[in-house]
């Protein structure tokens, strides 16, 4: 009885152990600033592809900007480095359009999905209208003499 206590006590600790850690990283990838909260598709089917898709693939995810770059964390993730790195004159804008099918029940409600091409690779990022419009004014602000494509 006293090993069954002892046992089922180290199992509480590592749980909220594991969730303060969880808890610190997202503190930490916020601290400084520039956060918004991003889904991401990586290799993501062209839409008359993707009707079949639905909401498969989605990775909720958070982004920061971090100079000519954003970096991309998984939420549920411990790793502490970016999973993704979108360079700002690798991002081509393709199309922006809203959640369709079972794509609104796979990321937050009223978010825009707007389809990227990364180097070659189709890219979809859903996010709110207020992080889309920082995002594309972030694409817009680039310096002088980078190619920028914003749809």
């Amino acid at each position: 009885m006293v090993l069954a206590l002892v046992l089922l006590g180290c199992a509480v600790l590592l749980l909220a152990l594991g969730l303060f850690v969880f808890g610190l990283r997202r503190r930490l990838i916020q601290r400084p600033g520039g956060t918004f909260d991003c889904s991401l598709r990586w290799n993501a089917p062209q839409a008359a592809e993707g009707a079949g898709n639905g909401g498969k693939g989605w990775v909720y995810g958070v982004s920061r900007y971090s100079g000519d770059r954003i970096e991309w964390f998984r939420v549920f993730s411990y790793a502490p480095r970016p999973r993704r790195l979108l360079e700002r004159e690798a991002i081509e804008v393709l199309e922006r359009r809203t959640p369709q099918g079972e794509e609104e029940l796979a990321l937050l409600s009223d978010s825009v999905i707007l389809a990227c091409s990364l180097r070659g690779t189709r890219v979809e990022m859903a996010m709110s209208e207020d992080a889309l419009t920082g995002f594309l004014a972030w694409l817009e602000a680039a310096p002088p003499g980078q190619r920028v494509n914003v749809a």
